[in-house]
């Protein structure tokens, strides 16, 4: 009889792999290995049953915010977690001079209907000064008062003697013969010794000192002999004007008014003004 073939098997053949090398050290790492893995379970167990999972190798681990703890007056301190001491900072002593001096500040109180007003200085507006007149308006003003002079009327007196012909001083001069003697007086309504003498000089547009004294020092002192009409006399507290011929024309307080009349002093001194 034919022998038949053997039917093949369609499962693949297994073989047995490789075991891993056994050594001492091996065998104790796989010995914690297990134990590990034993405990782990055990902690997995509890853990499941008290409803909480403990997991301190996979999640890294996020710090929980902390605690605000109220404060004592009601406020949140930042910062201050529940169950620390933070360190306390009493303020009391710091505001303690603040609240005194508010305490003891007196309360200012302004009615509603209170009026306030301002006191101010008064002024005064003044004008400028009028400018200095200029050497062509002084002239004029001379010019002026010399031509008022002439045409006022001459005191009536005693006529200016031949000697003084010629003389513009005695000229004007004896226009005021019989003007009053006045302490103090410079003009034609009254004249004193020294205010005569510088009012007839100023007609000439010759200023002469206010003083009989001052007008002693103004001129050049000359001899009786050289001694001209319009030449100044004086002697100590008086001054008049020579009209030559030993005469003289002033305002004497002895004799009351403007006249012509012998040098009645002696020792006269005689003054050349200009």
């Amino acid at each position: 009889m034919p022998v038949s073939p053997s039917p093949v098997s369609q499962i693949p053949a297994r073989h047995r792999a490789a075991g891993r090398p056994s050594t001492v050290l091996g065998d104790l790492a796989e010995s914690a290995t297990g134990s590990l893995a034993s405990v782990g379970r055990r902690s997995a167990v509890v853990a499941a049953a008290s409803g909480m999972l403990v997991s301190g190798l996979t999640a890294p681990a996020v710090a929980a915010p902390a605690a605000v703890a109220p404060a004592a007056s009601g406020s949140v301190v930042p910062g201050a977690e529940l169950g620390a001491s933070p360190a306390a900072v009493d303020t009391s002593a710091l505001t303690a001079a603040a609240r005194a001096v508010l305490a003891s500040a007196p309360v200012v109180t302004v009615a509603a209907d209170t009026a306030w007003s301002l006191d101010l200085p008064t002024l005064t507006v003044v004008a400028d000064p009028p400018p200095a007149p200029t050497r062509t308006q002084a002239a004029a003003s001379r010019s002026q008062a010399r031509a008022a002079i002439a045409a006022a009327p001459i005191a009536t007196g005693a006529p200016a003697p031949a000697s003084a012909n010629g003389s513009a001083v005695i000229e004007i001069a004896a226009r005021y013969v019989g003007v009053p003697y006045l302490a103090g007086g410079t003009t034609p309504t009254g004249f004193d010794c020294s205010g005569f003498t510088s009012y007839v000089f100023a007609q000439l547009g010759i200023t002469l000192p206010r003083t009989s004294a001052g007008q002693r020092e103004a001129g050049t002192v000359v001899s009786r002999a050289d001694a001209q009409p319009g030449d100044l006399v004086w002697h100590p507290g008086h001054i008049g004007i020579y009209a030559g011929g030993d005469q003289l024309i002033d305002s004497p307080q002895a004799g009351g008014t403007v006249q012509f009349r012998a040098i009645y002093f002696s020792n006269p001194v005689f003054i050349r003004i200009g």
